[in-house]
């Protein structure tokens, strides 16, 4: 191995994301120095419960930290070639396959490699974790690898890294978790007496897409919580009302939903249960998940209206489109790509139905950028139930928020749109994504100031909402 350069000044400019004219810059540092300190308000993400109701739980090793988890670190290592055996990521099947478990030889692997994240914001993230959460003042490559691999296990294995101390050292005011219909939120239960709000979010996917995987598996384990018998479509909505009544006992605000297309479609009651009395015998016909997803839609809006729970509605994502990758190591290994996707006819009906009706909130969240301005923004800005959620995924980015937002506030407004989320299941890149945001925010609303569209008392207003009260407000995490 080459000798370490110990090059100690590996840092981060601190006017990253500003714009470079002075008097913009100056005026977008001045408004993010009001925002950067305020309580993180994480509405949306996939951190596990478990791993803050477990007094004994670890963020592991680096590489169990910073690359096995994370699709946004190994399908940019698996574009060059690098593949997922090689990261520790286990096939999912019976071939056998030799799998990494040298967690020293995985994070070198990466380290030489971390050239490859240059310019995204996934290195930018990570950049920012390794720099101002565990002090690493030494470029990270093949060179410097084991040195830093050694500090960060060192930090790792003492008590002010475990995650309950993360947690309260992010300054975290609530979490809300993606849990399934069948959860028993029992870790919710611990970790809210502990005085933490760490709250459920129920993702139905699972059991309402007739084409998930393990649908009947998944409709059994609903059932025994349910402790009802889902012998038809009948009885399945009344076991989704239930456990919706559940959750939401359990501190739960949302809901959380997937699609490729968001067509909505209300079935007569007769076809929603012939399909879902297929999908029992798993004889669906070409068109029954389509059409029972678009049907389930409009059921899950119509119970959110009932009530009170936010209704987030995610679409436009081709779901495993590495077939292979798909067969060889399961879903959700980086390859949902996203599609060209239509709104505004595919939520005629729903919005028709209940778009009038202000007790609803339906947040939307889309891939296909093009429809930012041309069908989001216009929607959001009439319809008193919808809103918009941020830049999601590949566009949760510097580049993808100054899109959004150029795109989404002249018609929208800042009030028919939901703050930020980090959507992560990478526990300590939660502060990084936030500051992100901020610091994004605040740079275009400094923008704004100058030009003269809105004065300097409204721009900290809004930097205010951006970062910290719309998500509050829409997700009713004020009360």
């Amino acid at each position: 191995m080459q000798a370490l350069t110990h090059n100690e000044n590996w840092k981060l400019d601190p006017a990253r994301c500003f714009n470079p004219e002075p008097t913009w810059r100056q005026t977008a540092t001045e408004l993010y120095e009001t925002v950067k300190d305020l309580p993180l308000v994480c509405p949306h993400g996939h951190v596990s419960p478990d791993l803050l109701a477990d007094p004994a739980a670890t963020l592991g090793s680096p590489a169990d930290l910073f690359i096995i988890p994370d699709h946004y670190v190994f399908r940019m290592l698996y574009s060059q070639g690098i593949g997922l055996e090689t990261l520790g990521i286990p096939a999912s099947n019976d071939t056998n396959l030799p799998v990494e478990s040298d967690h020293r030889a995985i994070w070198q692997r990466f380290a030489e490699n971390f050239h490859l994240f240059r310019g995204t914001p996934t290195g930018l993230w990570l950049t920012d974790e390794l720099i101002n959460l565990f002090g690493i003042n030494t470029k990270l490559n093949g060179v410097t690898a084991q040195v830093i691999y050694d500090q960060l296990s060192r930090q790792l294995a003492s008590a002010e890294f475990k995650p309950l101390a993360l947690y309260k050292q992010f300054k975290i005011e609530v979490l809300c978790t993606t849990d399934p219909p069948w959860a028993s939120l029992e870790q919710h239960t611990t970790l809210q007496s502990m005085g933490l709000r760490v709250l459920p979010t129920m993702r139905p996917d699972g059991v309402i897409n007739l084409d998930a995987p393990g649908w009947v598996a998944n409709i059994e384990q609903l059932a025994q919580v349910c402790r009802i018998d889902i012998k038809d479509y009948a009885s399945f909505i009344r076991c989704l009302e239930d456990r919706r009544t559940f959750f939401k006992q359990r501190g739960a605000t949302a809901t959380d939903q997937g699609c490729q297309t968001p067509y909505t479609e209300r079935l007569p009651d007769y076809q929603a249960e012939a399909i879902f009395e297929r999908a029992f015998r798993q004889h669906l016909e070409p068109t029954d998940a389509s059409r029972f997803s678009a049907h389930m839609i409009m059921e899950m809006a119509r119970m959110s209206l009932e009530d009170g729970l936010v209704m987030q509605l995610h679409a436009g994502s081709h779901r495993n489109h590495n077939q292979f990758l798909f067969e060889e190591f399961g879903p959700d290994k980086g390859a949902d790509i996203p599609v060209q996707t239509e709104w505004t006819n595919n939520l005629y009906n729903l919005l028709n139905t209940f778009g009038n009706d202000r007790r609803l909130s339906l947040v939307l969240f889309g891939l296909d950028e093009s429809a930012y301005s041309r069908e989001l923004a216009p929607l959001a800005g009439h319809y008193p139930a919808l809103l918009l959620g941020p830049p999601w995924w590949f566009f949760d980015s510097v580049n993808g928020m100054n899109r959004y937002l150029d795109r989404v506030i002249e018609t929208a407004g800042v009030y028919n749109t939901a703050g930020f989320n980090d959507d992560t299941r990478a526990f300590a890149s939660i502060p990084a994504r936030h500051d992100v945001w901020r610091r994004v925010t605040c740079n275009w609303l400094a923008g704004q100031h100058l030009k003269g569209l809105i004065d300097r008392e409204d721009a900290g207003e809004m930097a205010l909402d951006f970062a910290y009260r719309r998500a509050k407000q829409v997700y009713q995490l004020d009360k």
